[in-house]
């Protein structure tokens, strides 16, 4: 039997935002300001909601760890983005590859399950205010951000296992800026029927089960909202889960944009725009939309900083 000759890929080359040399030192300072003000704003948003004593409310143990996770997000892709975009190299090995994208997949449905226990919460506080206390009591918040990470591990475990089967030769560009698992599937010279369809299926269950828990909390929402006679009190009412629904909405989005879109619609330009949003920009808009839209937030703020101009 014939062999094959394979020249094992030993590094990928990422082609980043853009191709263009003249733009890079430009895509630099904006990618690293969005970095510095990501991990500055989430930053900010878990020392006021553990410093202030009015903030430690389910609602706000959730935001923390929805911060947490927007830094450690973000700090999966950037830095390396960023050391590319400096040197003029755009080369990533195998196994930081794989290890990025193991990590990618982590932060990223952790996220999701992260909203949904959000959601839930903002039901429990609005459809149930007299028993929210009890439904929402320090065991069960920390079981929900407990099962998040745990769906979370098995879901990236799930998916990266079947990758470190496959064998890259040859093609070694992605084409994307990170190394998300459907560009690593493009450059993977091996069958890789069961990754695609592990990942199909885990994105499935993963996706419906996240957006259910979101659309039925909502839909009881809006349905309480509506029963209230007064404006003041549904405006009231509305205002303590807007925040978190524009976030939801954005980050649903982009990323039904990114991976549900038909192939006839596929552009490379649109990937790395959609995931530069979910990826780079959620994670910076997350406290900005949270402490424009949310008084608790911006009290909090500023007696921290009146705190520090005191020091």
């Amino acid at each position: 039997m014939a062999m094959v000759n394979y020249t094992t890929t030993r590094y990928f080359v990422l082609e980043g935002v853009s191709s263009d040399p003249q733009l890079q030192l430009f895509l630099f300072v904006i990618f690293l300001l969005i970095y510095l003000l990501t991990v500055v704003g989430n930053g900010a948003i878990m020392v006021v909601t553990r410093a202030d004593p009015h903030l430690h409310t389910p609602m706000y143990f959730f935001l923390f760890h929805l911060s947490f996770l927007d830094i450690c997000y973000s700090s999966v892709t950037v830095p390396k983005m960023l050391q590319n975009l400096l040197a003029g190299k755009k080369n990533i090995s195998l196994p930081g590859c794989i290890a990025q994208m193991t990590l990618i997949l982590l932060m990223a449905c952790t996220e999701v399950f992260m909203l949904s226990a959000m959601a839930y919460d903002r039901y429990a506080a609005i459809c149930k205010p007299l028993y929210y206390v009890r439904i929402m009591n320090k065991q069960v918040c920390m079981r929900l951000v407990g099962g998040a990470w745990l769906i979370s591990i098995l879901h990236s475990l799930t998916n990266t296992a079947p990758v470190l089967q496959l064998h890259f030769c040859g093609h070694k560009e992605l084409n994307n800026f990170s190394c998300e698992l459907p560009s690593l599937l493009e450059a993977s010279c091996a069958g890789t029927f069961i990754s695609k369809m592990t990942f199909l299926t885990s994105a499935m269950i993963v996706s419906s089960t996240s957006l259910s828990i979101n659309l039925v909390s909502y839909i009881c929402i809006i349905s309480s909202i509506l029963r209230i006679r007064s404006g003041e009190g549904r405006g009231k009412a509305f205002s303590t889960c807007s925040s978190h629904l524009t976030v939801v909405l954005l980050c649903y989005g982009a990323a039904f944009a990114r991976y549900l879109r038909p192939n006839s619609a596929s552009s490379v330009v649109l990937d790395r725009l959609f995931t530069v949003q979910y990826s780079i920009l959620m994670p910076m808009l997350n406290p900005i939309i949270y402490s424009l839209r949310n008084k608790d937030v911006k009290a909090a703020l500023g007696k921290l900083l009146g705190e520090m101009k005191g020091i």
